[in-house]
């Protein structure tokens, strides 16, 4: 028996993890780098804030001088701190995020303090009490963002709060996208009577831009092996995605214009419904080629179980799904020999997370794929499930 053949959705994954490395490294901008995944640790060049600061509108004091009559000696403002040091029996007008003045210790909110012309009453005021320590929110040398961090747009400000204009980002993953089929037709083309419309390319192709990679989409490729091994030979990409062909039908050519290239196969089918003719090898040119099955929803299943995951090992990030736990809604039957990630709506109550699939799991209906928010793991095996069990789900990173 091929050891390579119906692999566990686990094991294919890692088998596929082990030939991809990291992408190089390449200097971005601020403004670009959302979605970009780091290929450096950033460090904080100075304390934040690199000064004592007020956190309310009010006046700098010195705690030992309150309760009492003080005479207000000048003004700090964010960016426009006071210059000098505060003596007994001073106060200084400060507003929120200003740098405290040397020799005050604590803040008094203008709500408590009455002014009276270039004096001040204050309440009794602790040390302390107001004041933004320096270096509160983090110190200089502390690491802020580690490598391997795709960034958001809060990983982008705490970034640009130490100092960093430009940051070292894994390359995108450049992905050749074919389709093959006489069967499909690309919009606003005019399907026959035997074709319909590409759906996978579009679907796939949105997927990988979100995921951070950079798609170059060919024109569906005709059912004649000459015309798939020209296709894989000219695709110049760090990744070959292929959809449909992957089966062993007739019409089926992938895998023979793959061998007649020198693939290296590393998982030639999987464990898996939908999506059991999935295959991924090496060509032997060194590039990765993962085939994905035609049927739209198999298509995508398997793209969120191995292509999100390879393209995150390209960039630098974490390979391994996030699954949740959540409440079944609806009993289930038994499942089958493989393991099963079932198409489902997942929704949230009084903080539990619940997951209903839907009952028609076909694997060519894009419109229940569509109307998902989550994937189910249904275990080969898995005895009948109840209603109210405790299941593993994948959310689905829907806008």
């Amino acid at each position: 028996m091929n050891s390579n053949r119906l692999l566990p959705v686990d094991e294919a994954r890692q088998r596929m993890l082990a030939e991809i490395q990291p992408l190089g490294a390449e200097p971005v901008p601020l403004a670009q780098a959302p979605g970009r995944v780091l290929a450096e640790d950033v460090a904080a060049r100075r304390d934040q804030p690199p000064f004592p600061a007020s956190a309310m509108d009010g006046y700098a004091v010195r705690a030992a001088d309150c309760p009492g009559r003080l005479r207000v000696v000048g003004e700090s403002a964010a960016g426009h701190g006071y210059v000098g040091e505060v003596g007994p029996g001073e106060a200084v007008r400060i507003f929120t995020g200003a740098a405290v003045p040397a020799g005050c210790d604590a803040i008094v909110i203008q709500e408590d303090a009455r002014r009276d012309g270039n004096e001040v009453e204050t309440p009794p005021a602790p040390a302390g009490q107001h004041l933004r320590p320096a270096g509160g929110d983090f110190r200089a040398a502390d690491v802020l963002v580690s490598a391997g961090t795709r960034i958001d747009p809060w990983f982008l400000s705490l970034v640009a709060s130490a100092g960093r204009a430009e940051l070292q980002v894994h390359r995108k993953p450049r992905v050749a996208l074919l389709s093959t089929g006489e069967e499909i037709v690309e919009a606003p083309g005019e399907p026959g009577p035997f074709q319909i419309y590409d759906s996978g390319a579009p679907g796939l192709s949105a997927m990988i831009a979100g995921w951070g990679g950079e798609v170059r989409r060919a024109r569906p490729v005709r059912d004649e092996l000459d015309a798939v091994i020209e296709a894989l030979r000219g695709a110049e990409a760090d990744l070959v995605v292929t959809i449909g062909g992957a089966s062993v039908g007739d019409h089926d050519l992938v895998r023979k214009a793959a061998e007649a290239l020198g693939v290296r196969f590393q998982v030639e089918s999987v464990n898996v419904r939908p999506g059991k003719p999935t295959f991924f090898g090496v060509l032997g040119d060194g590039r990765p080629l993962l085939g994905l099955p035609g049927n739209p929803a198999s298509a995508f299943v398997c793209a969120q179980m191995f292509l999100h995951p390879i393209l995150n090992g390209m960039q630098g990030a974490p390979t391994d799904p996030r699954t949740i736990p959540a409440k079944l809604e609806l009993d289930l039957p038994a499942n089958g020999p493989r393991e099963h990630w079932m198409r489902a709506k997942l929704s949230y109550a009084a903080g539990e997370a619940r997951v209903r699939p839907y009952r028609d799991q076909d694997s060519s209906l894009v419109s229940v794929f569509a109307a998902s928010n989550a994937l189910l793991r249904r275990a080969a095996g898995a005895p009948a499930a109840t209603a109210g069990e405790v299941v593993e789900v994948l959310p689905l990173s829907r806008a």
